[in-house]
C-alpha cells in the first residue's frame, strides 16, 4: 500500500495552519485542506504493514485505538498516492459517510494505531481523509444517492447530531422513509452549537443537509420530542423510532459558594450562545461576553479547549484551565507502549493560542475549584486547591489554596448522562450511568419500536463513535423491519 519506501523517503507533514495571532482575529477555520502534491507524498507514507491496526478498533488497556468505522485506510491512501482521488473517495465513503466531520474534529484513533508511529511519526490519515472529501465537494463528485426502491417503512430519528445523521443516512439508503426531529433551530446537535465555528464551519453542516434532503430525508427542526410531541404519538405514525439525543446532562461543579452565582455557566451553554452570535442568530449578551474578563475553565478535554479558543477571540483579559489529573508526559511512558492509546501531553489549538497571547500554557494540572467568591451575587474570584488521587479517591493537598480573579467561570467537566425528560416520558430503562439501557450488542430498548444510539446509549464519546453507533443501529432497525 502506498509507496514501498515512502515512509523512509517522506516525513510527516500536517495541513498548514494560519498562525495563532492571525487566526484569533476571527472565527474562520484556520487549516488548509487542498495541497495535492503534499497529499500524494503523505499517502505514499502508508506502508505495506501486513496487519493495518489503523482500520480496526481495538480495546487495549481500557482505551480504544483504531477506527470504529473500520475505514479502509491503506486502500485509499494507496489511491491518493497514485492520483486516483475519485476512487479513493469511493473507498472512504463506503465506510464513513461523513468524513467532512471526522476529518475536522476526530482525534484520529487511526493514527494512534499506525505502525509508522511505533518508531517514527504516523501517517496523516485525518488530513488525507479531509483532502478527499473536500476534493469531492470541489469537483462535484458528492451527489445525492437516492435509493432505487422504496421499502414502504417509515422511521423517525430523534436528534440530528452525528449519531442521528448517520442513522438517518443508512436507513434512507435502504429505502426507508426517514424523518429527523431536532429541537434546535438547525441540525447537527453538538456539531452545530457545541463545536466552535473555527473548528467546524457551520456551512459544512448545511452543505451536507442539502444532499440529505435531496435524497429524501425530511428534517423537522424546532420540535422537542417529549415535550411538543410524545414518543407514544410517534409510535402510531412510524414503524420504528431511533433515539439519538446525546448525553447532554452536564456535571455540576461541587464547590462552596457556587449556588446561584452569576458569571458561572456550563461550557456547552456558553459555546451555544457564542456560536449563535457568530452566525448572526442572536446578539452576544454581556453575561457570556468574555471581553476584558478574567476567565477560568474547569475541565481539560476538547470542550475546555474550545472554550479557551473562544474567549481568546472575544478578547479576554486572561484565561486559565484547571485540570484535576496530573500533567501527562511528553513522550510515551514505558508502561504505555504502542499501539495503546498514547497517554501523552496534547497541546491543542486553544492552548497554542493562549501561549501566543499570554506567554504561557493556560493549563493548571492537579487543581480544582474549592470555593467560588462573589460580590452582590456576581463572581469575582475562585479559590483553587491542588489535589491528588490516592487509592482512587480524590484528596486535597493541604496548604496549596490560591485565590485567582475570575469574572467568567466555565464548567467543562464532562457529562453524566442523557437529559431526563424524554426517557422518563416514555419509561425507558436507564443504566446507573444515566444512559439508555439496551441488551449487549443490541440497540433495542425496552419500549416497543424504540431504539437508541450514540452518546444516549454509550455515554459521552467521540463523533466517530456516534457515527458508528448510528450506522449499526440502522442496520438492526432495517433487519427488524424487513426480516432479513
Amino acid at each position: 500500500m502506498g509507496k514501498a519506501t515512502g515512509f523512509l523517503e517522506y516525513k510527516r507533514r500536517e495541513n498548514e495552519e494560519v498562525p495563532p495571532k492571525e487566526r484569533i482575529k476571527g472565527y474562520r477555520e484556520f487549516h488548509s485542506y487542498r495541497n495535492e502534491e503534499e497529499r500524494r507524498c503523505q499517502g505514499a507514507r502508508c506502508m505495506n504493514c501486513g496487519v493495518p491496526f489503523c482500520q480496526s478498533a481495538m480495546n487495549l488497556s481500557g482505551m480504544v485505538v483504531g477506527c470504529p468505522l473500520y475505514n479502509l485506510i491503506p486502500e485509499w491512501n494507496d489511491a491518493i498516492y497514485r492520483g486516483e482521488d475519485r476512487h479513493a473517495l469511493g473507498r472512504l465513503l463506503k465506510t464513513n459517510r461523513f468524513p467532512e466531520f471526522t476529518g475536522r474534529v476526530c482525534p484520529a484513533l487511526c493514527e494512534k494505531a499506525c505502525i509508522c508511529g511505533q518508531y517514527d511519526d504516523p501517517v496523516t490519515v485525518r488530513d488525507n481523509e479531509l483532502y478527499l472529501i473536500e476534493t469531492g465537494y470541489e469537483k462535484e463528485w458528492m451527489e445525492p444517492s437516492v435509493p432505487a426502491k422504496e421499502s414502504g417503512k417509515k422511521v423517525a430519528v430523534i436528534g440530528s447530531g452525528p449519531a442521528g445523521l448517520s442513522a438517518a443516512d443508512a436507513l434512507r439508503q435502504r429505502g426507508h422513509s426517514v424523518t429527523v426531529y431536532e429541537r434546535d433551530d438547525e441540525i447537527g446537535g453538538l456539531l452545530m452549537y457545541g463545536i466552535p465555528n473555527m473548528k467546524l464551519d457551520k456551512s459544512v453542516i448545511t452543505r451536507r443537509r442539502v444532499i440529505m434532503e435531496k435524497e429524501g430525508i425530511v428534517f423537522k427542526c424546532g420540535v422537542h420530542v417529549g415535550k411538543d410531541v410524545t414518543v407514544k404519538e410517534l409510535q402510531k405514525e412510524y414503524d420504528a423510532i431511533v433515539l439519538c439525543c446525546g448525553a447532554k446532562q452536564p456535571r455540576a461543579l461541587q464547590a462552596k459558594g457556587s449556588d446561584g452565582v452569576k458569571g458561572m455557566y456550563f461550557a456547552v451553554n456558553f459555546l451555544t450562545h457564542a456560536t449563535k452570535s457568530v452566525l448572526g442568530k442572536e446578539k452576544l449578551s454581556k453575561e457570556f461576553d468574555a471581553k476584558e474578563k478574567h476567565v477560568i475553565v474547569v475541565g481539560g478535554g476538547d470542550t475546555g479547549n474550545d472554550c479557551i479558543g473562544t474567549v481568546i477571540r472575544m478578547g479576554c483579559k486572561s484565561v486559565a484551565a484547571l485540570e484535576m489529573m496530573p500533567k501527562p508526559p511528553v513522550e510515551r511512558a514505558s508502561n504505555n507502549p504502542w499501539p495503546e492509546w498514547p497517554k501523552t501531553l496534547r497541546t491543542d489549538y486553544g492552548h497554542m493560542e493562549a501561549i501566543e497571547v499570554f506567554g504561557e500554557d493556560p493549563r493548571v494540572f492537579q487543581t480544582t475549584v474549592k470555593e467560588v467568591i462573589s460580590k452582590d451575587g456576581q463572581i469575582t474570584a475562585v479559590k483553587t486547591v491542588q489535589v491528588s488521587f490516592k487509592a482512587g479517591k480524590l484528596e486535597e493537598i493541604q496548604g496549596t489554596e490560591k485565590e485567582l480573579p475570575c469574572d467568567l467561570l466555565l464548567i467543562a467537566a464532562g457529562f453524566i448522562g442523557a437529559e431526563k425528560l424524554l426517557p422518563e416520558s416514555c419509561k425507558l430503562n436507564m443504566t446507573n450511568r444515566g444512559v439508555v439501557e439496551t441488551p449487549e450488542g443490541s440497540y433495542k430498548t425496552n419500549v416497543d419500536k424504540v431504539y437508541a444510539a450514540g452518546d444516549m446509549r454509550r455515554g459521552q464519546s467521540l463523533v466517530v463513535w456516534a457515527l458508528a453507533e448510528g450506522k449499526n443501529a440502522a442496520k438492526q432497525v432495517d433487519e427488524d423491519l424487513m426480516g432479513y
